[in-house]
This record gives structure tokens, C-alpha cells and sequence, in this order.
């Protein structure tokens, strides 16, 4: 039985622990942070990552999670409202549209519970060193503990640690969008009801929304930007620069920015893509945003995290457990599909890219070869 180690318990390496651990394969997951994460954006579940949720047994639940936004306003820098829309929103799209958005910690709570059975998880930890020969890959974790496992899969975000320890640095494969954003959690004391709000003015805008129940509030602060010397583990230095960036915005960002100050769960990066050669060094693959982050820009990378961990488990299966061709066709399948849903940040900068587009790229991928 082929054994597995997952780095990173988000979308992609829940994901890929589920579909594997039904491939047979035995699976270790290992997370740095002490459980779940909590907080996050809305992920937008799109086309053929429905599918990889259905054969799952999940899309029915999926969907009973999904936010219930009546529309969306466009506010000025001062506040005044630009326009509105009870069509569409710009996080999810159109509102009769049978994509899902779904919470991001919500969507892993819902894939943990699937991937659990069978399946092996390490918090409050992570791989420091990989060794790789004939036989297997030894892994050296923070904790001390060293481990051989047949193969191992980096699903551990922008910042891979996995694609950094059998690829190299990061900024090899980075490619910066010209911006930045901050994500926190908060009450609702803007009374939203099922409504999105944006504003944009300049290089500065922000988004907020509430959670199902209208209960909470996501805020999303961000701000244009060339590539910037920050350390991204500074949460303080980022906070007063959103501050700076987005300080003359008038409508809700003054009680937005002070809530940022308080939120526990603030999370802060570039929106930037990964772009590579090949996803595989031996028997080291990396799939979801390790492989080829698209940037919330695209509001793809759950979708490909989704769509890649279902195939590379089934080229896994289909190659009777030979990692070389399971890797090679697993690439083959899933390249063409990524590089039309990462085209969407590129070439779309400005607002959603058009629905036709969208379509196109969402569904340009066949579960069964």
C-alpha cells in the first residue's frame, strides 16, 4: 500500500487526502498551524470542481453552505454609492448561476469530515527536510519526528515549504500582480443583510460582506502596488500600511480600518501566481496553489485545488501505483486547465472577466479519460 504525506489541511490537501485514502493509498497529513484555519475568504466552487464535489458525496452539503447575497453596491472613495446590482455580485457572479461561494473555513470543515477515516493528522507541525532515494522520501519534521513515506504531495499554498525544499526559493516561481490584500473577521455593526459592498478609489478598495446568518463580517482591504519589502509574518507593519493605503477612504472603511486593528484572524499577502515547469521532482508532486496559485483575482484556485487532487489520485489508480506515470499524467491532464484559469487574473485585472470566459475556463477539463 502506497503511503502518502499531504502537507497542508486546506481545499487542496483535504481534498487530496479524501481521494487518495479511497485510491488506498495510506495518508499522513501534516499542518502547521494547531487545526483548522479559521477565517478566510468566500471561494468560489465552479464547473468541473462540482463534479470532483459530487463524486465526493459532498456538493449536496456544499451547496447548503453556500452565501446567500441579494446583490452587491459600488460606493466611491467618499461612500456615495455608484451603482448596484441584485444580479450579480463580483465575488460569485451571477446569483442565478449553479457555481457555489462558499466560506473557505466552512469548505474545510465540510472536507475534513470526509477525510478523515483512515487518515493521519499532524498539527502544530511541519516537514523541514525531505530525502529522497530509490525506496522513498525521509522526512524530518519541526517535532523531531523522521519518517520514510513512498511519496509526498505539497499542497501547502503561495508559500509552499514543500515546493521550496525539492524546487527551491519561492521568488523562482512568483510572479506579482501589482497588489495587496488583507482579509479579518468582525461583528456585522454595518447591519449588512445578504449584501455586498464595494469600494473603490484609486490604487486603495475594499469589499465587505456578511456570513451566512449575517452574523460576522469578511472585509477585504487592499490596495495596488509594485512588489513590496514586507515580512509576512509582520501582522503589525501590515495593518498600519493598510492603514496608510487606504487612511482617505471615506463610507465604511474609517470603522473597517478599526476593526482590523482587533481582528484575531487578519491575514495579509500579495496577489501573486506560481508558475513552473513541472509539478513534480521524484516522488515529491505539488498540486493546488503550491503548483499554480491563480490569485483570488481568478476566484479559480479552489476550483483547481478541487479538480487537481481528484486527478492525481485517479492517474495514482490508473497507473497501478507507479508515481512516474501517475505524475506525467497527471500534469498532462490538469496543464491545459490551469493555464486557462490563471489567464483570468492575467488578462482580467480590472473587474470579473466575462461570463463566456469564465464558462470556458471552468470547464475545460474531463474527469473520465
Amino acid at each position: 500500500m502506497t503511503s502518502v504525506l499531504i502537507s497542508g489541511a486546506s481545499v487542496a490537501g483535504l481534498a487530496a487526502a479524501h481521494w487518495l485514502r479511497r485510491a488506498g493509498c495510506t495518508v499522513t497529513v501534516v499542518e502547521r498551524a494547531l487545526g483548522l484555519r479559521p477565517g478566510g475568504q468566500a471561494l468560489d466552487v465552479r464547473g468541473v470542481a462540482l463534479e470532483v464535489l459530487e463524486r465526493g458525496g459532498q456538493l449536496a452539503e456544499a451547496r447548503a453552505l453556500r452565501t446567500t447575497m441579494r446583490g452587491m453596491s459600488m460606493l466611491d472613495g467618499t461612500g456615495a454609492e455608484q451603482w448596484r446590482s441584485t444580479e450579480a455580485t463580483w465575488s460569485a457572479g451571477p446569483l442565478d448561476s449553479p457555481d457555489i461561494e462558499v466560506f473557505r473555513d466552512e469548505l474545510t470543515v465540510l472536507l475534513h469530515r470526509y477525510a478523515q477515516d483512515g487518515v493521519e493528522y499532524l498539527f502544530d507541525d511541519s516537514a523541514t527536510a525531505l530525502a529522497q532515494d530509490a525506496d522513498g522520501v525521509r522526512v524530518d519534521f519541526l517535532s523531531g519526528r523522521r519518517q520514510t513515506f513512498d511519496l509526498v504531495v505539497g499542497a501547502d499554498g503561495l508559500h509552499s515549504t514543500v515546493r521550496r525544499l525539492a524546487f527551491g526559493p519561492e521568488e523562482r516561481y512568483t510572479r506579482h500582480l501589482g497588489a495587496y490584500v488583507g482579509v479579518f473577521r468582525s461583528a456585522n455593526f454595518l447591519d449588512l443583510a445578504d449584501w455586498q459592498i464595494w469600494l473603490q478609489e484609486g490604487d486603495a478598495s475594499l469589499c465587505v460582506y456578511p456570513t451566512r446568518d449575517n452574523g460576522e463580517l469578511r472585509t477585504f482591504l487592499g490596495f495596488r502596488s509594485d512588489p513590496l519589502d514586507l515580512d509576512r509574518h509582520d501582522t503589525a507593519a501590515q495593518r498600519k500600511l493598510l492603514g496608510e493605503k487606504l487612511g482617505h477612504l471615506g463610507g465604511p472603511a474609517p470603522q473597517l480600518l478599526a476593526a482590523m486593528q482587533e481582528a484575531p484572524d487578519f491575514f495579509f499577502d500579495a496577489m501573486a501566481q506560481i508558475h513552473m515547469d513541472r509539478w513534480s521532482a521524484g516522488r515529491v508532486v505539488l498540486i493546488g496553489d503550491a503548483a499554480h496559485c491563480p490569485s483570488p483575482l481568478s476566484g479559480q484556485g479552489s476550483s483547481l485545488a478541487l479538480a487537481g487532487a481528484y486527478v492525481l489520485a485517479d492517474e495514482l489508480g490508473r497507473s497501478g501505483g507507479d508515481h512516474r506515470a501517475a505524475f506525467t499524467g497527471y500534469e498532462r491532464r490538469m496543464r491545459p486547465y490551469v493555464t486557462l484559469n490563471q489567464a483570468l487574473a492575467l488578462e482580467h485585472s480590472e473587474g470579473p472577466p466575462p461570463n463566456e470566459v469564465i464558462d470556458r475556463a471552468k470547464n475545460a477539463l474531463r474527469l473520465d479519460v
